[in-house]
């Protein structure tokens, strides 16, 4: 048996376990699909998911055995944005979980609901039904399964507002403490270099610092549990359907991550072009005499501004443009496949119709992770620089503190030598004169 029959008999044996058993009956156009979403997909899913993993396990095993000296850059403040989170709204962040794992089982309700108004409640061969030891027609039963879809919908946009106003004040609170510490650090080293700087920093720095404090936890819970209690709704139907859901997934994870470090290396240059924009419109500010060239420097900050942040839109448009490409690949395979296995009757009109209107809702948890994930590093290189600009400030004023202290000590040491002698001398002339 050559290697291509062995993998076609793989194919097969894993079209088995998914209950779908194919043959030569089947139209050629099927057996791509199956491969790709059966065999091919998975396999890179799988590649992938273990280099990220142990990457991950590896950078945090370097991180903890690599033995560097932080000092604490603010007071109050930890060398970690999660520690620092943790720190002042561990309750609170308790709480917003607990109400996030809440709002899974009303999710799979709005999921599970359409399919059953559209097998159940439509079908006029199997009135009346009983319901609650009572026999109800197709119309009151009808309209109870709509009750029913109304009551879940109207839990989940409670819970969700719930939410995301706590949310709001969970990150609010933490951005005025932030501020305050912040604040009380610049007040504690007034140096005059970093006067303008600190503007900026407590105006718009900390702005998404604020708002990821509330997201920190919660957002990853919540999306990925829906993400996860959507596939499992999608399998429960028909696991081809479902793992079709996650073809794509493995090329969103490859090319999203790398486009995103480099917005991320042109969201750091641009932090630190607003704080030289910034440093030379306070050094303008105190001139005494109208410096003729001083729009140049000026001039060439604005334009080294719009430079990065042109870059900054191509790159974040084009995640966009791709993200949204590679989402609306997987309808595709729904409507070619799923439309097969319903003609075949493998599975049912309103089975298809809630897994197209469930794989709607999961596009959107998966590019708020997405997003997270963006969110995340541009938060953790915000929060690195502001702790940085602290820290050169720290080490500029020691600096200057040991260039004051060392003239006083080589003039003590200078003054040493000549204070012995004379008071030997003055002891020799007493000894003499007795």
């Amino acid at each position: 048996m050559s290697l291509l029959d062995r993998y076609h008999v793989l194919v097969h044996n894993v079209s088995a376990a998914f209950g779908y058993d194919y043959s030569d009956a089947t139209p050629d156009w099927v057996h791509p699909f199956i491969h790709l979403i059966l065999v091919l997909a998975p396999a890179l899913l799988i590649t992938v998911g273990s280099y990220l993993a142990i990457r991950g396990i590896f950078k945090l095993w370097k991180r903890r055995h690599t033995s560097t000296f932080h000092p604490e850059p603010i007071r109050g403040l930890e060398g970690s944005l999660f520690s620092t989170v943790l720190r002042y709204s561990r309750r609170q962040q308790a709480l917003m979980i607990v109400v996030s794992l809440i709002a899974m089982p009303i999710l799979y309700l709005t999921l599970e609901l359409p399919k059953q108004i559209v097998n159940n409640a439509l079908d006029s061969d199997r009135f009346p039904v009983a319901v609650l030891g009572r026999d109800v027609d197709q119309v009151v039963f009808l309209m109870l399964l709509c009750g029913l879809y109304l009551l879940a919908i109207i839990l989940n946009g409670l819970n969700k507002y719930g939410l995301n106003v706590f949310k709001g004040f969970v990150a609010e609170r933490f951005l005025r403490r932030f501020r305050l510490l912040v604040y009380r650090q610049w007040r504690s080293d007034p140096d005059s270099r970093n006067q303008s700087e600190i503007v900026p920093i407590l105006a718009q720095e900390v702005e998404p610092i604020g708002g990821f404090a509330a997201d920190v936890l919660t957002l990853p819970i919540l999306q990925g549990g829906t993400l996860l209690t959507i596939l499992f709704f999608m399998f429960v139907q028909d696991p081809v359907l479902g793992a079709a859901a996650l073809t794509v997934l493995p090329i969103q994870l490859v090319l999203l991550p790398k486009l995103q470090r480099r917005v991320n290396a042109l969201s750091r240059t641009r932090i630190k072009e607003v704080r030289q924009l910034g440093r030379q419109l306070s050094e303008q500010l105190h001139e005494r005499q109208v410096n003729p060239t001083g729009l140049l420097p000026a001039g060439a900050s604005f334009r080294e501004l719009e430079h990065v942040r042109r870059k900054i839109f191509r790159l974040k448009f084009f995640i966009k443009a791709l993200n949204n490409f590679l989402t609306a690949l997987t309808p595709f395979l729904f409507y070619s496949l799923g439309g097969y296995f319903v003609i075949e009757g493998r599975i049912t009109l309103g089975a298809l119709v809630a897994v197209l209107a469930a794989h709607k809702d999961f596009s959107a948890p998966l590019k708020e992770l997405f997003n997270y994930y963006q969110t995340l590093e541009d938060t953790r290189i915000r929060y690195h620089e502001i702790t940085t600009f602290f820290n050169k400030s720290i080490q500029q004023s020691a600096i200057v503190q040991a260039d004051n202290t060392m003239p006083q000590e080589v003039s003590q040491f200078e003054q040493a030598p000549l204070r012995c002698p004379a008071s030997s001398l003055k002891r020799q002339g007493a000894i003499a004169t007795s």
